[in-house]
């Protein structure tokens, strides 16, 4: 059974191999600013990261939330790092952020356990 790590990277690559394949413009520069919007310049990937998580998590958005869990875990930030950013994630979001503070938790322990 796959993990729910897995899991998602293997749906979020199977579907950014297909919205690419279909070769639109738009989207393809969408992603290539997203991608280079969080590389090192002033900010490091690290730092970047970090705010791509907080923003993610007050915009409620869960698969953003793994996306940037995974990337910040890869750097080395540590869990006390992510607890931090997310407590500022919650109190910027309000309570309805919780349940997105869960599952974000759920999620980083599973990629310590791997």
């Amino acid at each position: 059974m796959m993990s729910q790590v897995e899991e998602f990277n293997a749906y979020r690559e199977k579907m950014n191999s297909k919205l690419l394949k279909d070769n639109n413009k738009i989207i393809k520069r969408i992603f290539n600013l997203d991608t280079n919007a969080f590389m090192a310049g002033v900010l490091d990937v690290k730092t970047k990261e970090l705010l791509g998580l907080v923003a993610s998590t007050v915009l409620r958005c869960d698969d953003c939330v793994k996306y940037h869990l995974e990337t910040c875990f890869k750097e080395g930030v540590s869990k006390e790092e992510v607890m931090e950013s997310l407590s500022i994630a919650t109190l910027v979001g309000g309570t309805i952020v919780i349940p997105h503070l869960r599952r974000a938790y759920e999620f980083w322990e599973e990629l310590e356990a791997q």
